[in-house]
């Protein structure tokens, strides 16, 4: 099982490597849903967890809110596309949507244009979706080069273990087409159980491998 944990500052990572995660899902800004970080905390951390052979995904996401973007900040994703691909980073989370509550595929073209010859990850803008459009957006994007979906399978305010039966749905309808990521809720204790019943083999969480923060 590959633990990719979710952290806003480079200062858990150590210890979160040391508990178990196998990937690390780079942001700043949890409490608005994770924005992109700066050079210097990309830089540490690309170094310190390739040290360890432990991959990055940086998160793309030039502020909180909706994931409907501007022409301008589109460009300022693609520029920080390009920044952390020359830093050495494994791989990019990003996502964007259109008013109409679609795919807003334009800007992913640009985006993944960029991110040629990384990883790629649609995050949880997926959960903003129609439900009747995500079997469509989970073939467009895995037509498109993007390795996986990261999904909390319904609302944000809806409890993980109440999503489960979606989850089965979306990991059943991609199968070998694209990986549905779980997230949002699992923890260490909860894990297993999750894992069991998806069947999956990389999971998502803040505390996947424990609680890292001080409290």
């Amino acid at each position: 099982m590959l633990k990719e944990v979710c952290v806003e500052n480079f200062t858990v990572i150590p210890k979160a490597i040391e508990h178990g995660a196998g990937r690390v899902e780079l942001c700043d800004n949890l409490a608005f849903g994770g924005t992109t970080v700066s050079h210097g905390v990309a830089v540490q951390t690309i170094q310190y967890c390739h040290s360890k052979n432990v991959k990055v995904m940086a998160m793309v996401r030039p502020r909180g809110g909706n994931f409907v973007f501007t022409k301008l900040e589109i460009e300022m994703m693609r520029q920080d596309i390009a920044h952390f691909k020359q830093l050495g980073t494994d791989g990019v989370v990003f996502g964007c949507l259109n008013e109409s509550g679609w795919i807003d595929e334009e800007a992913m073209l640009t985006l993944l244009q960029a991110a040629e010859g990384l990883d790629v990850t649609f995050h949880m803008a997926f959960d903003q979706l129609k439900t009747e459009s995500q079997f469509a957006a989970i073939t467009w994007l895995a037509e498109h080069g993007v390795k996986r979906i990261l999904t909390h399978g319904g609302p944000g305010n809806t409890s993980i273990e109440n999503n489960l039966s979606r989850l089965k749905e979306l990991i059943h309808f991609a199968n070998d087409k694209i990986i549905i990521l779980p997230g949002g809720g699992i923890t260490e204790i909860n894990l297993n159980h999750i894992a069991a019943v998806l069947k999956v083999n990389e999971a998502h969480g803040t505390k996947i491998v424990g609680q890292l923060e001080k409290r």
